[in-house]
């Protein structure tokens, strides 16, 4: 019997360490990397992080994370899964598929995480992410941790390197 594929979700504030650790992940394993910001600014010109935009944006990748499952390709899905619903949709979807979900839960300290997040600079992908202190507020007021029950793996994203997130995610 093959193994089970895996989906990896995360839980931080911006600026935890979330694509780091993911970039770190789906290298080692092989999964396919579903960055939401990448495929954002791919989808909107311009984006404008409106509500109506990300549930276009998240609604088109958790259809690509379910086709992926379907395929028997294991998954990290970098973005923030912040809101208990929404790791819940994505717990039904690996379900469908026979997958495991692992939820990292960044852990990464807040004045750490605002110093990388606040301001204006290029990504990674060369286009240039503007974040306020009153947005980071935002989303961190709103982030719900996750329960015991959800059985997260913790990462202090403070200084991430390839041999903790190895193994603390024990691969």
């Amino acid at each position: 019997m093959p193994p089970r594929s895996q989906l990896y979700i995360f839980v931080g504030a911006p600026g935890s360490g979330k694509t780091t650790t993911a970039q770190i992940i789906s290298s080692r394993i092989g999964a396919e990397h579903i960055w939401a910001d990448a495929e954002r600014h791919k989808m909107f010109e311009h984006p404008s992080h409106s509500r109506e935009e990300s549930d276009i944006l998240y609604d088109a990748l958790n259809i690509r994370a379910e086709q992926l499952l379907a395929e028997g390709k294991s998954v990290v899905f970098d973005t923030n899964f912040n809101f208990y619903t929404d790791r819940q949709k994505l717990a039904e979807i690996a379900h469908r598929h026979n997958a495991d979900m692992i939820i990292v839960w960044m852990t990464t300290p807040l004045d750490i995480a605002r110093s990388r997040a606040v301001g204006s600079h290029e990504n990674r992908n060369g286009y240039t992410m503007h974040m306020t202190d009153e947005q980071f507020d935002a989303i961190v007021s709103k982030l719900e941790p996750p329960l015991d029950n959800e059985h997260p793996i913790q990462i202090d994203g403070s200084k991430v390197d390839a041999p903790t997130v190895l193994n603390l995610l024990h691969i």
